[in-house]
């Protein structure tokens, strides 16, 4: 497959997959009243999960592994570093609301968390 239909897949998954993130966010923020960063958080890791198995079969089109699967929350240690960091840029230093603040993140980490989560799920076929 090449790699422009992978990253319009990837796209695709990413909009599914931050639409669970953020319902995750606002429950654990609105609701339960958890503080922003906190809430964001949990939400990553809680939609982290249902990210690999979208990834796999859909984007990558491979067949789930469990070393695939115990290296895939590597390809998000990135994810989570520049969401993090960008959230605390926007809402801290930019005044960006903490309901927004998520998905202006979310825009930055693609492209990097795209070429990461390639790589990891290509290498742990071919290993």
């Amino acid at each position: 497959m090449n790699t422009r239909k992978e990253y319009i897949k990837f796209i695709i998954v990413g909009v599914l997959n931050t639409g669970h993130y953020y319902l995750w966010y606002l429950l654990l923020y609105t609701v339960c009243e958890w503080p922003y960063l906190l809430s964001h958080i949990v939400a990553t890791f809680n939609s982290m999960i249902g990210s690999y198995f979208m990834n796999v079969y859909f984007t990558y089109e491979e067949k789930p592994s469990w070393k695939s699967f115990l290296l895939f929350p590597l390809t998000q240690v990135t994810n989570i570093v520049i969401q993090t960091i960008g959230m605390f840029v926007f809402v801290e230093w930019l005044s960006v609301s903490p309901y927004f603040a998520p998905i202006a993140t979310v825009l930055i980490s693609i492209p990097i968390t795209f070429v990461v989560t390639r790589r990891i799920i290509r290498v742990s076929k071919e290993a």
